[in-house]
């Protein structure tokens, strides 16, 4: 299709930083999505929140793709989980901003409140209404962390009116797919599968570990386990932590060598999280393996991921999990848990490794088998490069493209049919 995409993300700004705040996975792939999709010909106005007031109302993020930002309570200082009150306004505001002399084909929302921010405008203005949802409130309920929230049921509730009300739901994953019909009901006919992609072009092996270790300054002979993410209980830092724990309470020998960089920062505005979790390190008697670095440009991340010797995600459910996709896309195993979209993300005993559940020991085992087993990460390297090699980014514009045309495509006939 040559045509035009009003993409809607309005709780984070692909021009955010991934990693601090709210941004993350989601931000990466709103962004190289709608790079890839301009680049074959379609117009991208990405619709979101306004969250510094230096912000003009229109950025370009690349030829093609431009940032629009949208009004909606007060401009700084609104978490994710206070943006529910605003879904009105900025729901106002959005259809004004698409009602002008611009003609969009498809609004395409991502995450929920995105998804009831599109809703009047899809129908006031007829204009389909695609979504796809990232993460979902009922598997996240389904696999919390020990003491984790549950997602309130306003979010249940909206994510189901979202459900119904779209032409186009898209799935990262089988599974989510799965999940999306089984859960919340929707229509199988109108549910696909894209997998999301990894930018083969920044994400390479380069020179390889031992030069991107003299420039992170880490010694060539030490063994290093890299949690990139945000530091948040889901994602599952707090787990590596008392894995690591275990694992030298029984190999006391690997701790001379050991590094543990957890690179990342608060999830939202609060860092009572990362604080918790130094204390829980000093507690452990680890302050001289664990190493915390805050969020890194993304432009930093291939030399971490090179100069480590395995990455773990340890996340309790993750729609993709595209950490772990950069990370073999580097040339790095991943240790992963067999949750979500990891089982595609990481081929497990070709590209990594899945762990079953989430105890400290099961983990530890693997950790440790793995860091004494060199030769054993050689041959996952080589699998986890061929494997990512799977997962561009072109690939997955092209089939959300493929889903926008099925979309006006069905829309066209469903007209001609009432016309004849």
């Amino acid at each position: 299709m040559n045509g035009r995409i009003a993409t809607l993300m309005v709780h984070s700004s692909p021009l955010d930083q991934p990693g601090i705040g709210d941004a993350g996975g989601m931000n990466i792939y709103v962004a190289e999505n709608a790079k890839r999709m301009a680049a074959m010909g379609v117009t991208v106005d990405i619709f979101t929140r306004r969250n510094h007031r230096d912000l003009p109302d229109v950025v370009e993020l690349a030829p093609g793709v431009s940032v629009r930002h949208i009004d909606g309570g007060p401009i700084e200082g609104v978490t994710k989980e206070e943006l529910p009150q605003y879904i009105d306004k900025l729901a106002e505001e959005f259809k004004k901003a698409i009602s002008g002399k611009t003609t969009y084909d498809v609004i395409h929302s991502h995450y929920w409140i995105s998804g009831k921010v599109g809703i009047p405008a899809s129908k006031k203005l007829r204009i389909p209404l695609v979504h796809t949802m990232h993460t979902m409130a009922k598997v996240k309920n389904l696999n919390l962390a020990e003491g984790e929230a549950l997602e309130p049921e306003l979010r249940v509730i909206g994510e189901t009116e979202v459900v119904a009300a779209s032409s186009a739901l898209i799935a990262n994953t089988d599974s989510e797919a799965a999940s999306i019909v089984s859960l919340y009901g929707a229509c199988p006919d109108i549910v696909h599968v894209v997998t999301p992609g990894v930018d083969l072009y920044t994400f390479t092996p380069g020179s390889g570990r031992a030069i991107a270790r003299g420039i992170l300054n880490i010694p060539l002979d030490a063994q290093v386990i890299a949690f990139v993410g945000r530091i948040q209980p889901h994602k599952g830092p707090e787990l590596l932590i008392r894995a690591t724990a275990e694992m030298l309470s029984h190999s006391p020998h690997l701790r001379s060598k050991l590094i543990v960089f957890v690179i990342g920062g608060a999830s939202g505005t609060g860092t009572a999280e990362v604080e918790r979790l130094k204390e829980l390190v000093n507690w452990l008697g680890l302050t001289d393996v664990i190493r915390f670095l805050p969020p890194l440009p993304r432009i930093d991340l291939p030399n971490w991921y090179r100069a480590a010797d395995l990455v773990c995600v340890p996340s309790y459910s993750e729609s993709f999990g595209l950490v772990a996709l950069e990370a073999q896309a580097c040339g790095t195993p991943v240790v992963a848990t067999a949750v979500g979209g990891l089982r595609t993300a990481v081929a497990d005993g070709i590209s990594g490794v899945l762990v079953d559940g989430h105890d400290p020991r099961a983990w530890s085992s693997v950790l440790a088998r793995l860091l004494v087993e060199p030769q054993r990460r050689t041959l996952l390297s080589l699998g986890a490069l061929e494997h990512s090699s799977h997962f561009g980014w072109d690939a997955t514009a092209r089939g959300t493209l493929d889903i926008y045309d099925r979309v006006l495509s069905d829309l066209a006939q469903q007209k001609t049919s009432i016309g004849g």
